[in-house]
């Protein structure tokens, strides 16, 4: 695709395969068309790196975090599960939600959380709200101590945030979707990797390996889960779509 944003006439104009359109600048197919290049340029540039939550880092995008915060107050999970640790950002966000909700503990699973992270997690104002596991998210042992610390009738979401390719997503979502709860979600993050295929710092097959991928996968051979894209609780602008790093990601358990 050429997209040209022209600010003096204020028109966008995208032209792919010999099919030109233009749009006027303020409008919100402009703003589709920029924002779809705003996101994957701003992966590459690893934005995402750039944002604490309480003093650690958090490595994902401002609006994914606001949306899944809304996903929670709807939920109210009483266990928030996370594979994928890194410096412990996104849990503290969590954890802070289940404190300012008076709901809810977080559990972190990595094959390696390292000893600084660790140190600053198990240090943080917030660290009784979590429960650190270290070992491979899928290996049976690691699941089971997942297992442990869910008391019978808790209410359970769950997100993927580890390793990303294909196939260790979909074998967490075979381990972990039979411990989400009715109407709550299993979230398979970072599927934005399907859009930066032949994009600088890509890998060779992100445009079948990836999480997105994965989950439709899923959904297809589970149909107790729908993989369904929250929908705004308040919006009055004209934008519909979300500007996420995570698309195709929200598996909902409806039976």
């Amino acid at each position: 695709m050429q997209l040209v944003i022209d600010t003096d006439t204020r028109t966008v104009t995208a032209e792919t395969n010999g099919a030109r359109a233009v749009h006027p600048l303020d409008s919100p197919e402009a703003f589709r068309l920029i924002t779809e290049h705003w996101v994957t340029v701003g992966w590459t540039q690893k934005y995402a790196y750039s944002f604490t939550w309480l003093g650690r880092p958090i490595i994902q995008l401002p609006e994914d975090m606001i949306r899944i915060q809304e996903i929670i107050h709807r939920v109210k999970p009483d266990v928030i599960v996370e594979t994928g640790v890194a410096h412990g950002g996104s849990l503290i966000y969590y954890a802070s939600l289940c404190k300012a909700t008076d709901r809810g503990r977080v559990i972190g699973v990595d094959i390696e959380i390292r000893a600084h992270n660790r140190t600053a997690i198990e240090a943080h104002p917030l660290t009784s709200y979590i429960t650190l596991i270290e070992g491979s998210s899928t290996a049976p042992g690691t699941v089971a101590q997942v297992r442990e610390l869910i008391r019978p009738g808790e209410r359970v979401l769950i997100l993927l945030d580890s390793n990303h390719t294909k196939a260790h997503v979909r074998a967490e979502l075979d381990v972990y979707a039979d411990l989400v709860s009715d109407g709550s979600y299993i979230v398979a993050t970072d599927g934005i990797m399907g859009a930066l295929a032949g994009r600088p710092g890509s890998q060779p097959g992100w445009d079948w390996d990836n999480p997105s991928e994965a989950a439709r996968e899923f959904a297809e051979a589970n149909p107790q889960f729908k993989l369904e894209e929250p929908g705004f609780l308040f919006n009055e602008g004209k934008i519909t779509q979300h500007v996420t790093y995570w698309p195709s990601a929200y598996l909902r358990k409806v039976a």
